[in-house]
């Protein structure tokens, strides 16, 4: 039956059926705003046409130009990118050049900012609406604000969302209903172009436990081959894409797998890679647009006859000099950030070298996030602290001659004011701890790697290799300036996360008397640079690897791939 299935599948994408039953009507949540039922009887065009699918992901609430990092020659260069206002000229251009165009925002966009915070996510809902979206995907930050919110704010924005492996828990583990639908129908001139929707499963794990509660999460392929059969069979659609925020290890391990099989492109996000050629796998091709607004992935396809006969794939830099901003947005923003200015361009301190967060290993914003913690918890031998990947760079001097560090770029860096929590833990939980973590960012089975960078900390150092068997990663271990003892007992500090236990503290498990403290994240950084600032946050080599370049830039191996 499986192999009868397969064939049927692949005789219908030879066919791109859309020519061949055009007039079926779109059931449920077929119809766009663009085209109605009506359209749907339209006769498929003989004639050649071309459309635009353009995707944004993890912008996270940057709706300014800011500093980039690109990777040119082997050294980091950086230039003035994104911002929704500059993001709205170019989709105009776009759209004037071919009305066909198609756009969407794969997850992220209630997240990593002070503006987002202040409003819990509202300021972000009428300048997306204002952008003209027409799909959405949740993203795996989208819960941030709670189950209820992220309904709201989704519910909110004008265009359609689709997710296929999002349910209402009815507690006890049962499974409820999808909260969105799974899939959506793009009918254009009679041909049907079919969106399947996926996030990250991992989010109760990634996030802290208590923003997705209520919420139960599956495997895409679980139900992925169901979905591929009605977009393709009872559809007839000419393309199938899944948009998805899984990352891009997760998307390449799912084009792999035979659930694929009928999918052309996964439109991905999560991981803030950067796909300027799209990755070939088994069944699908991967791509992924960076993050921040910086980029646009722009997939052009040619339709003849119904039929998709050729596709092309680029990603574009909004490069903020290029593209004049709207003035629409551009307003939109100032009244939006108009209550809260005072508060988010106070620069708290500076800094004497660029701030960035792209490196797998080790970055100056991380480095500075941990002297800060060091500076002010005194009494503990190791802080910690999480692999972050959003918060955009920042690099320019003002007037001083220095970088600004505005009390918004605080919020960037964690839109989360945690509390700062201690424990203690033995030598072994340790040295465990940090195999676990560096499996999670570098293991071998694409579908065991879990969420961001490389666990940043400061009070340790360690030398690792990366691409090791399971469990024989880490090499050495120092603590202080003597040799981890595996029966000692060291004190240690993290941020809490919200639901967890009370014995785990940064995913490390059976803590010994942990407690909160009196300070919060934001609090202790504006102490630190109030006191210490201009800083110099220069990567302290504290994890030192040693079958890598320590300036790597992605944990996504074996493919035709290069971060830049």
């Amino acid at each position: 039956m499986k192999n009868n299935r397969r064939d049927f599948i692949k005789k219908i994408g030879t066919l791109g059926g859309a020519g061949l039953l055009a007039s079926t009507p779109i059931i449920g949540i077929a119809a766009s705003k663009e085209n109605s039922i009506k359209d749907s009887k339209t006769p498929v065009d003989d004639k050649p046409f071309s459309i635009s699918i353009l995707q944004t992901t993890d912008v996270h609430c940057q709706v300014h130009p800011h500093d980039e990092l690109f990777w040119e020659n082997d050294n980091a260069v950086f230039r003035k990118t994104g911002g929704y206002a500059h993001l709205a000229t170019y989709l105009q251009n776009e759209r004037q050049k071919n009305p066909n165009t198609f756009l969407i925002d794969t997850g992220d966009m209630f997240q990593g900012s002070e503006l987002s915070v202040k409003t819990t996510g509202k300021a972000m809902v009428p300048i997306l609406n204002a952008l003209g979206y027409d799909l959405y995907l949740p993203g795996n930050w989208e819960v941030i604000y709670y189950k209820k919110a992220m309904q709201t704010l989704l519910g909110s924005l004008n265009a359609p969302k689709v997710c296929a492996n999002m349910y209402h828990d009815l507690g006890d583990g049962k499974k409820g209903e999808l909260i969105f639908p799974p899939y959506y129908i793009w009918n254009i001139k009679g041909v049907k172009i079919g969106f399947i929707g996926y996030t990250d499963p991992l989010v109760p794990l990634r996030q802290s436990p208590n923003y997705s509660k209520g919420i139960i999460y599956t495997k895409p392929e679980v139900n992925l081959q169901h979905y591929v059969d009605v977009l393709r069979n009872q559809e007839q659609c000419a393309y199938v894409l899944i948009v998805a925020h899984l990352g891009l290890s997760q998307q390449i391990y799912l084009a792999n797998m035979e659930a694929c099989m009928g999918v052309d492109y996964i439109l991905g996000g999560d991981t803030h890679e950067r796909v300027r050629k799209p990755i070939q796998c088994k069944y699908s091709k991967v791509v992924e647009p960076g993050a921040f607004g910086s980029f646009v992935g722009k997939l052009n396809l040619t339709i003849k006859n119904g039929k998709v006969i050729n596709d092309d794939y680029e990603l574009v830099e909004i490069t903020a000099n290029k593209f004049k901003p709207s003035n629409e947005i551009s307003s939109l923003i100032k009244n939006n950030e108009k209550p809260f200015a005072d508060e988010m361009y106070k620069v708290a301190g500076y800094s004497t070298i660029p701030l960035y967060r792209y490196f797998v290993v080790e970055n100056t914003i991380d480095t500075m996030i941990l002297d800060a913690l060091k500076w002010k918890m005194t009494e503990v031998d190791i802080v910690l602290s999480n692999g972050f990947r959003f918060c955009p760079p920042r690099t320019t001097p003002d007037h001083t001659g220095n970088i600004p560090i505005t009390d918004g770029y605080i919020f960037d860096m964690f839109p989360v004011d945690s509390t700062v929590r201690t424990g203690s833990v033995t030598g072994k939980q340790i040295w465990e701890w940090l195999e676990k973590e560096l499996h999670n960012v570098f293991a071998k089975d694409a579908s065991e790697r879990f969420g961001g960078w490389v666990i940043k900390f400061k009070g340790m150092k360690i030398t690792f290799n990366a691409f090791a068997e399971k469990g024989k990663r880490v090499q050495t271990v120092v603590i202080g300036n003597a040799p981890i003892d595996m029966e000692k007992v060291y004190k240690i500090c993290a941020c809490e996360r919200d639901g967890d236990p009370s014995d785990i503290l940064c995913r490390m498990r059976n803590v010994v008397d942990a407690k909160n403290t009196n300070n919060t994240l934001h609090s202790v950084m504006k102490q630190y640079l109030a006191a210490n600032s201009p800083v110099t946050p220069t990567p302290p080599l504290n994890a030192d690897i040693l079958d890598a370049p320590q300036t790597l830039l992605t944990q996504v191996t074996g493919v035709d791939y290069v971060f830049r």
